[in-house]
């Protein structure tokens, strides 16, 4: 155990966590400082919200990549520059400051002249990305996540808009924000920068229309004032319409021709544990998907229960030491939408596994879902996915959720 883990242990939680964001911003300063500023040397585009961030960082990356532009990526998935893209083995969004300065020395020497850097409200409300230079700031939505460390949703929201002022501060970079219209916090976030471009499907200064939606993919159009763009992506689902508007937003903003943002979103075949499907020759559908939260949940239900053709199975748990009042909407949600439910373990850390699946079981039962018949809790994960792909057959659809592109798993701790 390090000693950022022996103080924590030593002392209260609420105090270490009022205390824990001075400590980041002094090793933000004194790393910044040791490593020469390395963030400088790049225009950063920035993504944060609740969910689609992963998604909406490697569309930007591939729509810049394809046009030729020398761009790296930092997400939850991988980080590197170009077509060298590593998978990020940490359990973390936005890894720790030593880390984070390391990498973009790499991407730096890797010859990385722009960065879409995925950023997490942690981070930033621990000062963590200090000396980050935001050029563009994206922001994909806001919804019920984080509330066991933030406490309220306020102070969460507010945690997210610091990169939208960090971005406003940078007077060298764009002070552009690209903002999802449709979300209720929409207004917080354009009010804090100088520049926004809105986006969405029914509001906003880029609308999608003519939409045809398909389970491998969109197709959409964005009017513009001077043109009108047509979009096709590879990633199937009504969230990833707004995530590629995002992307489309970016472009604009710094100047692309409307065919390098047409053909880079295009070129984008999908992301790892962002509803990646598993084909290995099976009559029925398995799709692996990152969803945890109930906004996620929730959208994802709606966008493929109309396209299933037999039943609809999913799989998923809630992790321990993070939001516990998610689970029983999780639980509400899955008992409506799907056919059968196997509740799992996500990481319980020091929590007991069966009374996190029990929270969750509970409130599918109040949906009519019955246990060992159409409700089952199989605690560990592989012994469930296991379970749930033999509960199949022809024309059944599969969800695999919560753990999307991650390796592993955490048990009996740490409780962070």
């Amino acid at each position: 155990m390090g000693f950022r883990g022996v103080v924590k242990k030593l002392i209260p939680t609420r105090l270490f966590k009022s205390i824990e964001p001075i400590g980041h911003l002094a090793e933000a300063v004194l790393f910044n400082v040791i490593n020469g500023f390395p963030g400088r040397k790049m225009r950063i585009i920035g993504v944060t919200g609740t969910n689609g961030k992963t998604s909406t960082a490697f569309i930007i990356h591939s729509m810049l990549n394809e046009a030729g532009y020398q761009v790296g990526l930092m997400s939850t998935v991988a980080y590197g520059v170009g077509d060298n893209i590593k998978p990020q083995v940490e359990h973390m969004t936005s890894v720790d400051v030593p880390t984070l300065m390391k990498r973009l020395k790499e991407l730096r020497k890797d010859g990385a002249k722009w960065l879409v850097l995925e950023t997490t409200s942690h981070a930033l409300a621990q000062h963590r990305m200090w000396g980050i230079p935001y050029s563009v700031a994206v922001f994909t939505n806001l919804t019920h996540e984080h509330l066991d460390y933030h406490r309220t949703f306020r102070r969460y929201r507010d945690a997210k808009r610091k990169m939208f002022n960090m971005a406003n501060h940078n007077h060298k970079g764009l002070r552009m924000g690209i903002i999802n219209a449709e979300d209720p916090s929409a207004k917080y976030f354009a009010s804090d920068i100088k520049n926004s471009m809105t986006y969405g499907i029914n509001e906003g200064d880029l609308r999608a229309t003519d939409i045809k939606s398909t389970p491998a993919g969109n197709e959409f159009t964005v009017k513009t004032e001077d043109s009108t763009l047509h979009i096709k992506e590879n990633l199937p689902g009504t969230f990833n319409i707004f995530n590629s508007l995002a992307a489309v937003g970016v472009g604009l903003a710094i100047g692309m021709k409307d065919e390098d943002i047409e053909r880079g979103i295009a070129a984008l075949k999908g992301v790892e544990g962002r509803m990646t499907r598993v084909d290995e020759g099976q009559d029925f559908d398995v799709i692996v998907d990152y969803a945890h939260t109930p906004d996620s949940f929730e959208q994802l239900f709606k966008d493929i229960k109309p396209v299933v053709k037999g039943k609809l199975i999913v799989m998923f748990g809630s992790a321990g030491r993070r939001d516990e009042e998610k689970r029983t909407t999780q639980g509400d949600l899955a008992g409506k939408y799907a056919d059968e439910i196997i509740v799992c373990e996500e990481d319980d850390r020091d929590i007991d596994g069966q009374e996190i699946m029990d929270q969750i079981a509970a409130a599918a039962e109040k949906q009519g879902k019955v246990r060992d018949k159409d409700l089952f809790l199989v605690h560990d994960r592989t012994e469930a996915i296991n379970f749930t792909v033999k509960r199949a057959s022809q024309g059944d659809t599969v969800l695999l959720l919560g753990k999307g592109h991650e390796k592993d798993i955490l048990r009996n701790g740490p409780r962070a």
